[in-house]
């Protein structure tokens, strides 16, 4: 497997409340992680740093992923500790009311993908298939794409785009929606937060990802287009390449 992760302030945030990580356990497995925070001044950036600190932590102990069901399991275990964890943090602090993250994860194996995630920081695979987005954004305007009450090219540009109908940290209990898939040789997975999907179509994510440059270029080409095209977010994401090199980026 080859890895590439990559986190940017963007051209207008005052302050990056992305937070993520490709990190690798005693088996040499991987865990990629986007974390996209919400909330008042800071709090965001509280949310997604301490999301990604106890998940990095848990996943450089953890060994014998082994089987889709123990992965599955891994994320829904730890990922409810992370969600108490925060709900208290944002319940004693009052700076941090309301404070809540995204989440897009993927435990990569040489067997299987396990993906989870909770809000609208999206996870897609590229294949001899095609460009699919394996996520579905926990968002108000796909509930409304879904129900036939705005077309998809409505959505793209309405006013409560970023309202989220889950969240992590938000609510005492959350569900993560978690599927796993079999990946083939040269099969690509990216993760990113809504600072990349909002500002930088599939087609120009194909055309960079396909492209022959390294895995490192192509995250920083996918950080460059978004900022090009406005860059009012912050912009995070992670590449896993499936291949049989490994090497990290």
């Amino acid at each position: 497997m080859k890895v590439a992760f990559q986190t940017d302030i963007g051209k207008i945030r005052p302050h990056n409340e992305d937070c993520g990580g490709i990190f690798v356990n005693k088996d040499g497995d991987y865990l990629a992680v986007v974390a996209d925070g919400m909330g008042g001044h800071r709090a965001g950036d509280v949310a997604s740093e301490m999301t990604i600190t106890y998940l990095k932590k848990m996943w450089e102990e953890t060994t014998n992923i082994s089987s889709p069901q123990i992965a599955e399991q891994w994320l829904k275990e730890h990922v409810a500790k992370v969600n108490e964890s925060l709900f208290e943090h944002a319940l004693h602090h009052d700076e941090c009311q309301g404070m809540g993250t995204t989440i897009v994860s993927a435990i990569c194996t040489k067997q299987f993908v396990t993906v989870g995630h909770i809000g609208d920081s999206r996870c897609y695979v590229l294949n001899a298939c095609g460009f699919q987005q394996v996520t579905e954004d926990h968002s108000l305007v796909n509930e409304l794409v879904k129900t036939g009450q705005i077309s998809k090219e409505d959505a793209e540009y309405h006013p409560r785009k970023n309202v989220l109908l889950r969240a992590l940290g938000t609510e005492r209990q959350v569900k993560m929606d978690i599927k796993s898939l079999v990946l083939e040789e040269n099969d690509i997975l990216l993760l990113c937060s809504d600072g990349l999907s909002n500002k930088v179509s599939e087609q120009a994510m194909i055309e960079i990802l396909t492209s022959e440059q390294s895995i490192e270029n192509k995250a920083q080409a996918l950080i460059d287009l978004a900022n090009e095209h406005g860059g009012e977010d912050n912009i995070t994401l992670a590449i896993i390449e499936f291949s049989s090199e490994r090497e990290s980026g």
